[in-house]
């Protein structure tokens, strides 16, 4: 694997890369891909699943929903299955295919490429008029050229700012952001801002280097692909010797397919050389192996110089096959998700937990009765207030309260203390076991077994 900054000279000074854009078969799937991408983005917030948002993170009320699924902080091991799963997910992933997902599914790739360098392509041209450009001089052209660009660079980070913010704090709060006077949500107009500020400089000035340096993915990968993983790849063993296209080059001088035309160097946008080998810039973008077909197919030469290859693939002539190594991943994530997916739609909206008061004996109560003092925790997970009620699902058990639980926010957590009366005459042992039910109006929402002391009665 090749390593290197690509985004800076000898000398220390940024080296700016100016991408060409080639739209071959690849891209245009990529293009497919990054506009359903675009629509859901944008849309995300305000689109309902039971009239729950789609995707809401909202960390500073610890209120999050996925897919129509409300989770409070109750739920945080639900997270930290989840995260794992993903995290087993991304080996795979790369084991199998590369950092192809930086270069096809990225927000920072789609949102680079398919967005901002369309602009900039648009009001300044392509690369090579890009790149005359910002070596010329001042002139009003120039000015008119980059303050529109820039002009639309702002306006476009803006406007995700704004979705960006709604996936955070809801649609509804948002738009109570953008339609009520600026000193009624002072944070909430400064955390655009602060987004949009953020955004700007990323797409504007960063830029590659995201990927290249601030990324940490693109250093685990080196660590995770081997000799089987589909990476984009020049197949150097059908390619080499590469050199200029002759049309009275001597027979016997052989030469591999390889014109050395930079083509693939020209459209990258990390501003590698896939020719060096697998290196960690690379995010899989595909956009060498269109503009190489491209080549192949004027020179009548078979296509896939650059394609996805393994190293096997191109040394030994290997398949691609799905080895131990990936099956084990795989059945890893299998079983993980299984877990995941069962907690997920087993869990209840309401909690309760139920504990004998601890240090105390039982009471003898009028009426022949004897009774138990418990607490109870009630967490609502729900995204609704609700009243609960606490019964036995034996008549002849009472349930009173010294400490009514009253209603229950939404996310949020109520205790109650209460009697547990039975009669006398229905203990036979020491211990006895006792079911409590938890109610929301008259729905059934949970039962609980506990432990009632009392008197042995022959």
């Amino acid at each position: 694997m090749m390593n290197g900054l690509t985004a800076v000279k000898e000398s220390g000074e940024r080296k700016w890369i100016y991408p060409l854009i080639r739209k071959g078969v690849y891209y245009k799937w990529r293009s497919v891909i990054s506009y359903v991408y675009l629509i859901v983005f944008f849309a995300g917030p305000f689109i309902r699943i039971g009239g729950q948002p789609f995707l809401l993170l909202n960390f500073m009320e610890r209120h999050f929903v996925i897919l129509g699924q409300v989770f409070w902080p109750q739920d945080i091991f639900l997270f930290m299955l989840a995260s794992l799963v993903f995290l087993v997910c991304i080996v795979l992933f790369t084991i199998a295919f590369g950092r192809i997902f930086c270069g096809w599914i990225c927000p920072q790739t789609i949102f680079m490429e398919m967005v901002f360098r369309k602009i900039e392509e648009w009001i300044e041209g392509d690369a090579h008029r890009r790149k005359k450009l910002d070596a010329g001089p001042w002139t009003k052209i120039k000015i008119a050229k980059k303050t529109a660009k820039h002009a639309v660079f702002i306006l476009v980070s803006f406007l995700i700012a704004n979705t960006f913010l709604a996936y955070l704090i809801g649609s509804e709060n948002l738009l109570k952001i953008v339609t009520e006077p600026v000193a009624a949500h002072t944070v909430g107009f400064g955390s655009i801002w602060v987004f949009t500020i953020v955004f700007y400089l990323v797409y504007s000035r960063v830029r590659e280097i995201v990927c290249t340096v601030i990324c940490p993915y693109g250093r685990l990968q080196s660590v995770l692909i081997d000799e089987h993983t589909l990476v984009v790849a020049y197949n150097d063993v059908r390619g080499e010797p590469r050199g200029k296209l002759q049309s009275n080059a001597n027979p016997l001088n052989l030469k591999g397919d390889c014109v050395d035309c930079g083509l693939c160097v020209a459209v990258c946008p990390t501003g590698i050389d896939i020719r060096k080998g697998t290196q960690l810039e690379c995010v899989n973008c595909t956009a060498c192996i269109d503009v190489c077909d491209e080549v192949m197919g004027k020179i009548g030469k078979p296509k896939s110089l650059i394609g996805f290859y393994s190293e096997n693939m191109i040394r030994i002539k290997e398949k691609p096959s799905f080895t131990l190594r990936m099956k084990g991943y795989a059945t890893v994530i299998t079983i993980m998700l299984g877990v995941l997916c069962y907690f997920i739609f087993s869990r209840g909206d309401m909690d309760m937990t139920v504990m004998r008061s601890a240090g105390t004996l039982y009471q003898e109560q009028p009426g022949g009765y004897i009774s138990n003092i418990y607490n109870a925790e009630i967490i609502n997970k729900s995204n609704e207030n609700r009243v609960i009620t606490i019964l036995s699902d034996d008549p002849a058990v009472k349930v009173k309260y010294i400490q009514a639980p009253g209603q229950v926010m939404k996310g949020g957590m109520a205790k109650t203390m209460f009697f547990v009366e039975i009669p006398a005459a229905h203990l036979h042992t020491a211990k006895t076991d006792v079911k409590l039910q938890l109610y929301t109006g008259k729905q059934l929402k949970q039962t609980i077994s506990t432990t009632f002391v009392g008197p042995v009665n022959d």
